[in-house]
């Protein structure tokens, strides 16, 4: 994973939600493009995951970008 192709899918208009999935087989979601942002150098990536939490992300441990379809999803029928 580049710095650039992760700046190309948070910087997306229109933004659509997309998950990070590292290395060790975690994935970190990323709803909105103010939850994330990403050192000058492009090397570190912090993402919001709650109200008074980070994880903070080295890139090179970002094995690939699932990125959604931009829908909300929807609750099932009963």
């Amino acid at each position: 994973m580049t710095a650039k192709q992760l700046r190309e899918v948070h910087q997306a208009k229109p933004f659509r939600p997309f998950k990070l999935q590292i290395a060790d087989g975690n994935e970190i979601e990323v709803r909105h493009p103010g939850l994330m942002m990403m050192t000058p150098g492009g090397r570190t990536v912090v993402v919001a995951i709650s109200d008074d939490a980070v994880k903070i992300i080295d890139l090179m441990l970002v094995a690939s970008i699932e990125v959604g379809n931009g829908r909300a999803k929807k609750g099932r029928k009963r």
